[in-house]
């Protein structure tokens, strides 16, 4: 396992310690990194159009087509540390 790779799954895991909960534009944005950097481009099909938060994540997800994984978790490690400052 890369340095990288542990980093990002300590992130995943320091998120979690929040006293807060972030707003949902904050929480699409690491749901969308997340997944980018851990499955890389979405493949999967789009919600159903009554499935508001399935069509928001798979929306936010789909920007991040053609980011490298290495790069997603990078946004991802700095996007948690700058919540936990």
């Amino acid at each position: 396992m890369t340095d990288l790779r542990r980093e990002f799954e300590q992130a995943a895991k320091d998120i979690r310690q929040l006293a807060r909960r972030p707003d949902n534009d904050t929480l699409l944005k690491l749901y969308a990194l997340y997944k980018q950097g851990s499955e890389g481009d979405l493949k999967r099909v789009q919600p159903g159009f009554f499935d508001f938060v399935g069509t928001a994540k798979h929306e936010a997800w789909a920007q991040l087509n053609g980011v490298s994984e290495e790069e997603a978790m990078r946004r991802y490690i700095a996007l948690v540390y700058q919540l936990l400052a």
